[in-house]
């Protein structure tokens, strides 16, 4: 059996295509367990109204903020893999299929992620299509299953919590208070990565959602350097392997060199725009 665990917090106009994605499912060994954190909407409502013994629900009493309400789906899972659904996203109906297939072929893989197709706001569709465009090649280019642990200090390789599928028990080890709250997935794969192997299926099996009321979208946004360095020095703390010591400063060389180039480049359109005029300026 599959777990699917959704986060619901006032999507009342978009979790129901959410639970009917889950139970479009081709796999049908799965149960979905629904944490509702005290939504004020009809999210209740829209959740109550589908008749389905493998929808379990249930209500925080107080409000956990994603980080609790995510744990506590872990901790009421049943099953031996969980699947993360945002309840404003969607999966395609041979994702769990797929998915399956994977984990029972390599044992040693402990997450399984894939491509998403963006849909929703038309200019953020663009915007995250041509931001995500490198990463999505490089993950293609990769071999699997891969150790990926060291990867995921410049950038979040996993583009959303609804493309992922990973063994619970793994999950139930790692610490879920990341520096920042708006990235508690990249927090929790830099663990999972140092746990075990991880695989890439190269299809569109997610659907991800892209609005304004979206959670990061809604949240302070700081720079993800200041993620990066707290939760790889927590693996630290906890394996003691002197290679990430050494890892860190070398990367943040690194990812100071990048943005320094960035900024040159800005520095060199916004001057020839100010020169030439408003001509495209590569």
């Amino acid at each position: 059996m599959i777990s699917i665990v959704t986060a619901s917090y006032n999507y009342e106009q978009y979790i129901g295509e959410t639970i009917q994605s889950v139970l479009s499912q081709t796999y049908t060994d799965l149960e979905l367990i629904i944490i509702d954190d005290c939504s004020s909407d009809n999210s209740i409502k829209v959740i109550k109204s589908f008749n389905d013994s493998r929808i379990k629900l249930f209500q925080n009493e107080k409000n956990l903020g994603l980080k609790g309400t995510v744990k506590r789906g872990i901790e009421e899972a049943k099953g031996d893999w969980v699947v993360f659904l945002e309840s404003d996203d969607k999966i395609t109906p041979d994702y769990l299929e797929k998915k399956v297939q994977i984990a029972k072929k390599y044992p040693e893989v402990n997450l399984i992620f894939n491509d998403c197709e963006f849909f929703g706001d038309g200019k953020k569709v663009t915007d995250f299509n041509n931001a995500l465009r490198k990463t999505r090649k490089v993950n293609a280019e990769r071999k699997y299953p891969s150790d990926m642990f060291w990867r995921f200090y410049q950038s979040n390789k996993i583009f959303t919590f609804s493309s992922v599928m990973a063994k619970r028990e793994e999950l139930l080890k790692l610490d879920f208070n990341p520096k920042l709250d708006y990235l508690l997935d990249w927090h929790l794969w830099i663990q999972m990565a140092d746990y075990g192997k991880f695989y890439y299926i190269n299809e569109k099996l997610t659907f991800w959602r892209l609005h304004k009321e979206s959670y990061i979208n809604v949240s302070q946004h700081k720079s993800a350097r200041d993620l990066q360095i707290p939760s790889y020095l927590y693996v630290f703390s906890k394996t003691y392997n002197p290679l990430i010591l050494l890892f860190i400063p070398f990367s943040d060389i690194i990812w100071h060199a990048r943005e320094l180039k960035k900024r040159i480049k800005h520095i060199l359109i916004s001057y020839k725009r100010q020169t030439f005029g408003d001509k495209k300026c590569d």
